[in-house]
């Protein structure tokens, strides 16, 4: 640590939080993080600590990036301040550090009046630490001064021990800036550097295959010539070892930009996912999302390293044209066979592919529903659907192999076999030098290998084409405008026009454009403390109604007003934040995780103790006591498909609490309580009623 580096140098970097917003511009600007349309207003004095996060993703939100909040323990924090960047960090109540980079445990700060300067790490995690440990220090110097130990040895014992007492403790003051996965493409490309990697490595390559021809012609001349002389020979092979440099920086460019692409490629298609509409959802079965993640992860392993590949194999075509002169015609005709195999490859991938997602969906659908075929289906008719499906895929297979086959082998056999013949009367007649020769022979082997890159790279860019049109819906929803709402958190939470927890004036929703409406002028007022019941028939859009309150669902025309903002002021986060459900049973889901994660994920990630704590209480209050107590981990045992088997009742029971954990101020529970005996229902009613602020219960009459 930089010993001249004191505590009032650090506070002359912090920035105050009348100034945060100028701050996230600044390190928006300087990563080249979003958009600068929009000017971020800067917060007000009257915010307090636990606004500040809802405003800083407020505030990233509006610029069109995303920030991330970091929790972590104090033992995890100096990892955490290395990794973390471009981030904002709350060095004290009111005070932000602007942290744009992190090389060498060293943190890069920009200052109020613009200036860059490097912080130790160490220098900035005591500086947050030593409030916290300011009494333990007293205690520890009495201990070691009583019990006589070297004031030369104190110091650096009292810091290891103040380090192991703070390193279980909570930090919740980081949050990370960066382009949000849903950014448009030309700024998500941009994050990415593919336009500057791309041309970096077919300038690298373009440079190394003409050196490599010059070696070419150089050989053809030493060899034929006869003039195989010491000079030359050390000549060609500093040739040959100036091609290395530019391999290695063509391998190594290529593997980042893969690594890179791969990894924004994933984060948006997961946040697609997130963003898909109920309707998109339900659809589709089990099978039909397991081909999406198995396609997703053909295009991140395949399509950008094969992309450059054909990039590279264009490049070599141009160069051997070049070289070829009037056989050049001939390379020509055989890329025009190349783009007709390629049409009926890419089409008969297509189909090949089909087959192959038909196999996986019955598959799926199949284990799923393994119980129902065991009861209710015939023992010999259980095979029926897989034999016809494996039937028509092995025949789309043994097309489309014979296609690949056709394409990777015959086509650049056939243009070497036609290549040499062109030059062979040239070669015959003597009318050309040694070098020449030499050159126009490497021409022909560089078009060779070119062709077998561009037809090995085009038939899988083919195939991942294929696997486009299955995860392109999740890559375009990533894309979703999302209302991030006109208002910081504070000040939305302060702007309350009406006393009114939710209002609707005359709401109209239809899932298909000329069906018949499902909600039609539907009015009503929720206040705070109202407990209310909606009876129904089924059809009646009981449901509907609640996921349109929600925010799931946007209604076709109408007013819905929460606390008198409407959902583009409130912000779709927020909205859903105050409105909070548990959707009916064949809805709702119980994950592969702890019992922890299934009760508290509509709440927050990681949970601190007392969130445990609360959610074991109420989890005892609706009756899952004896649950808790027969798991040997308790709240951390793994439940669901993977783990320990739940119950209908005790599944309803668990997404009763999930939504009560919410602290919302309105819950709507829809059919939350069909599933349970007389007994747990009445447990279960009372907890609710008793829990929810505002509780909205649906349910059959």
């Amino acid at each position: 640590m930089n010993s001249s580096f004191n505590s009032a140098d650090l506070d002359a970097l912090c920035w105050p939080m009348t100034r945060l917003g100028d701050a996230i511009d600044v390190l928006c600007r300087e990563a080249e993080i979003g958009n600068n349309v929009h000017e971020i207003t800067n917060p007000h004095g009257d915010y307090t600590d636990s606004d500040i996060g809802e405003w800083i993703t407020w505030a990233m939100d509006s610029r069109g990036g995303e920030a991330e909040p970091v929790i972590c323990s104090f033992g995890d924090l100096k990892q955490e301040l290395a990794a973390a960047y471009p981030a904002i960090f709350r060095l004290s109540p009111g005070r932000f550090l602007a942290v744009l980079s992190s090389t060498r445990n060293r943190l890069r700060i920009i200052a109020l009046n613009g200036t860059q300067k490097r912080v130790p790490v160490d220098h900035v995690f005591r500086h947050i630490a030593e409030p916290l440990a300011a009494d333990h220090r007293r205690e520890l110097q009495n201990l070691f001064e009583s019990g006589g130990i070297a004031q030369s040895r104190r110091a650096k014992s009292i810091n290891f021990l103040l380090e192991d007492f703070l390193r279980g403790e909570r930090f919740a003051a980081l949050w990370m800036l960066r382009t949000a996965p849903g950014a448009p493409r030309n700024a998500w490309l941009r994050k990415t550097g593919l336009v500057r990697g791309a041309a970096g490595i077919v300038l690298a390559h373009t440079g190394e295959y003409l050196l490599w021809l010059l070696s070419w012609a150089l050989i053809g001349t030493l060899s034929l010539d006869g003039t195989l002389d010491r000079g030359w020979l050390i000549a060609w092979a500093l040739l040959l070892f100036t091609l290395m440099p530019l391999r290695l920086y063509t391998t190594w460019k290529q593997g980042t930009l893969a690594i890179g692409m791969g990894g924004m490629l994933k984060a948006r298609l997961l946040h697609g996912s997130m963003r898909l509409r109920p309707d998109e959802l339900r659809s589709k079965g089990a099978g039909a999302f397991l081909t999406q993640a198995l396609e997703a992860e053909t295009i991140e392993t395949l399509a950008l390293g094969n992309g450059v590949e054909g990039l590279l194999s264009i490049v070599e075509l141009i160069v051997a044209g070049g070289i070829l002169g009037w056989t050049s015609f001939a390379l020509l005709a055989c890329l025009a066979a190349a783009a007709l195999a390629i049409r009926r490859f890419a089409s008969s991938h297509a189909e090949w592919s089909e087959k192959r997602f038909e196999i996986t969906h019955h598959l799926v659908d199949a284990m799923v529903g393994h119980r129902t075929r065991l009861v209710q289906q015939p023992r010999e008719e259980w095979h029926e659907t897989e034999d016809q499906t494996l039937n028509q895929y092995l025949r789309a297979s043994s097309k489309f192999d014979r296609l690949t086959t056709a394409l990777s082998a015959a086509l650049p056999r056939c243009w070497l076999v036609i290549g040499i013949a062109c030059l062979s009367p040239a070669i015959a007649s003597g009318n050309r030098s040694p070098s020449e020769t030499a050159v126009e022979l490497g021409g022909v082997l560089l078009a060779y290998t070119a062709l077998k890159r561009m037809t090995t790279s085009l038939t899988e860019l083919a195939a991942i084409g294929n696997a486009w049109k299955r995860v392109a819906p999740l890559f375009a929803a990533a894309g979703r405008k999302q209302n991030a709402g006109s208002l910081p958190a504070a000040a939305a939470g302060k702007a309350r026009c009406s006393e009114t927890l939710l209002e609707a004036e005359r709401l109209s929703f239809r899932y298909h454009s000329g069906h018949r409406p499902v909600l039609e002028g539907c009015s009503l007022a929720i206040h705070a403390g109202d407990k209310i019941l909606l009876e129904g028939p089924s059809g009646g859009g009981k449901s509907t109604l609640a996921s349109v309150l929600t925010g799931m669902r946007e209604p076709d025309s109408g007013l819905l007003l929460l606390r008198g903002l409407d959902r583009q002021t409130a912000g779709d986060e927020r909205w859903r934040r105050h409105a909070a459900a548990a959707p009916q049973f064949h809805e709702n889901h119980i994950l592969t995780e702890t019992l922890a994660f299934n009760l508290l994920m509509g709440r927050r990630w990681p949970p601190s103790e007392s969130d445990l704590q609360e959610a074991e209480l109420l989890a005892r209050d609706l009756g899952l006591g004896p649950l808790l107590d027969t798991m040997p981990a308790g709240l951390m045992q793994l439940v669901g498909e993977g783990g320990w088997q739940l119950s209908h009742g005790e599944r309803s029971r668990i997404f009763l609490a999930r939504a009560l954990l919410q602290n919302a101020a309105v819950t709507i529970l829809d059919e939350s309580f069909a599933a349970l005996d007389p007994e747990n229902l009445k447990t279960a009613l009372d907890c609710a009623l008793d829990r929810a602020e505002t509780l909205v219960v649906i349910a059959h009459p």
